[in-house]
């Protein structure tokens, strides 16, 4: 790789630590460019993914003051994120990548429209929760998150792309707080299955990570996520919602795009 490339590169490290950090989806910025510099795609995808996995750490440390209280909250679902992406990461080394490309727009779809009517959905179930007559739905939305967040962590073990906003649109209804508070805890959640993922790749394809592509990522994403951070937690509710609705669109867009090819 030139050094054009290697700024190239760069940039698009940069881009897509921001992004995730405020919301997810960096890795479709990250990868097209990758594959448009003569990158094959398999190497691409996995060391993509091991770059970013710096650049999600670096996002998460920044919204760690959104994370106080929640600690009880996190351990509860960590756990079901992480076994998520270990499922992920299996499917991803014995199913055909097609199988999942027609899952994936579907899967977005849902999570859009759960971030874009997050209020009146939470609205819902805080009142249920509140009513004597619907006292046993406590425990059943509390297994019904666990096993929310466990299908997330699938997806993004697979398909590693916009996994933060499928993860923001669930904990955005099913947990109490803003929606801050949710991107906080969906960049703890994403970081660990991309670490599931990571070593994945160290441990069954060691010969198919590229990394000088690998570093320029996690310097740059790095970077970017230190600033995302900075940005995503002074974007009110709303604004912070729009972003994630239009980089949704924007990532279905290259999803359906993949699948027409």
């Amino acid at each position: 790789m030139d050094l054009l490339s290697s700024i190239f590169v760069s940039i698009a490290g940069l881009w897509a630590g921001t992004i995730n950090a405020v919301v997810g989806s960096g890795t479709l910025v990250t990868f097209p460019v990758l594959i448009a510099l003569g990158v094959t795609p398999v190497v691409a995808s996995m060391s993509n993914a091991m770059g970013l996995v710096f650049g999600t750490a670096a996002g998460a440390f920044g919204y760690r003051r959104e994370l106080k209280g929640r600690g009880r909250q996190l351990m509860r679902l960590l756990p079901a994120s992480l076994l998520g992406g270990i499922s992920g990461a299996w499917l991803l080394l014995h199913l055909p990548e097609k199988v999942f490309h027609y899952v994936a727009p579907v899967l977005l779809v849902l999570a859009l429209l759960m971030v874009v009517f997050q209020p009146r959905m939470q609205a819902w179930v805080r009142n249920r929760e509140e009513n004597p007559e619907h006292a046993v739905r406590d425990k059943r939305h509390a297994v019904l998150l666990v096993v929310l967040v466990y299908l997330a962590g699938v997806y993004g073990g697979y398909f590693v792309a916009a996994q933060g906003i499928l993860l923001v649109g669930i904990l955005g209804v099913f947990l109490t707080g803003t929606i801050q508070n949710a991107n906080a805890m969906k960049n703890i959640l994403v970081l660990g299955v991309n670490l599931v993922a990571a070593i994945s790749y160290l441990l069954f394809a060691f010969d198919r990570i590229n990394w000088l592509v690998v570093l320029l990522i996690a310097v740059s994403s790095s970077i970017g996520g230190l600033l995302g951070a900075k940005v995503g937690r002074r974007l009110s509710p709303t604004v912070l919602r729009g972003v994630i609705f239009v980089l949704g669109l924007v990532a279905l867009g290259f999803m359906i795009a993949n699948l027409l090819k």
